[in-house]
């Protein structure tokens, strides 16, 4: 008869399987890379079989590492279904911390679908350009711009977002081209990835030299453009709304070069993932964006 395995080291085999290294499983843990060695190690000592191979400061699963990690993945993903389960039985709470501008022109009109599908849920929602610090417990989940930064993180890409020229009607009606732009007022979002320097070159032009009028967060520049100060350099999808009710056109469609970037991300804590009301919502969040819901939120 074999002797038991803790569960701990399990846990600590799954992730260090999953991830094919012990310092990134240590990190989703919340351990150091010597003791998730340590505890396979005993692991495989008690089993009597290698689970890894060591390969300079890199490990692969054996076959028999392997044979274990999709016994022990299926388990993991039953056994979060029935944490699921129980936890839908009380009120569910979601502390989201969000981007400025996709939870101002994406995210806060579709609240009221996500909660009126999921009736008992509470989101708590805040919006600041610094990335959630979740070792503080404060969140759950952060969408954010740019590259995701942190160790121990599930990440999950939002899909592409296209980058066009957007203006009131009025002033699209004297766009015919790219180089119509260089008689408009420009407007530039400071902390976007994507600025009017690199749509120019796309458009094998030269940029101007400064925009005429800046605003630090993108639906600051989508208003101004819809109230007629200018052209934006934005997204389409934080300007849906916009877009749908006519306030802004987007004068070059098919005329120019667009630029398409992944430009947000859904990041959640490895352990965090297990909650259900955050499992709940990164399912959403995949099905109102059309993208493919990350294998470990599933």
């Amino acid at each position: 008869m074999r002797p038991p395995v803790p569960l701990s080291a399990v846990r600590i085999f799954e992730a260090a399987a999953r991830r094919r290294s012990f310092k990134a499983a240590a990190g989703e843990l919340n351990l150091s890379p010597s003791a998730v060695s340590h505890a396979v190690r005993k692991m495989e000592e008690s089993l009597g079989v290698a689970l890894f191979e060591r390969i300079g400061q890199g490990i692969t699963p054996t076959p028999a590492g392997e044979a274990l990690c999709d016994h022990v993945g299926r388990a993991f993903a039953e056994l979060n279904r029935g944490l699921d389960l129980v936890a839908n039985r009380g009120p569910q709470l979601l502390r989201l911390h969000c981007a400025p501008s996709f939870a101002a022109q994406w995210l806060a009109p579709r609240l009221a679908r996500f909660l009126s599908e999921h009736p008992g849920f509470e989101v708590r929602l805040a919006a600041g350009m610094d990335y959630a610090r979740f070792i503080t417990d404060e969140f759950d989940a952060d969408i954010v711009y740019g590259p995701p930064r942190g160790e121990g993180l599930v990440r999950m890409p939002l899909g592409l977002e296209t980058v066009t020229p957007l203006c009131d009607p009025e002033r699209a009606a004297r766009i015919a081209g790219p180089a119509d732009l260089f008689g408009q007022t420009l407007i530039q979002s400071d902390n976007k990835q994507v600025r009017w320097t690199h749509w120019f070159e796309r458009n094998r032009l030269t940029a101007p030299p400064t925009a005429a009028i800046r605003f630090d967060r993108s639906f600051l520049a989508l208003a101004a453009a819809a109230d007629g100060l200018g052209v934006a350099l934005e997204s389409t999808r934080l300007a849906e709304r916009e877009l749908a009710a006519g306030r802004l056109v987007a004068p070059l469609a098919g005329r120019a070069e667009d630029i398409s970037y992944i430009g947000h991300h859904f990041v959640c804590p490895a352990d965090a993932r297990r909650r259900a009301p955050l499992r709940v919502f990164a399912r959403w969040l995949a099905r109102e964006l059309a993208i493919e819901l990350d294998a470990e939120l599933a």
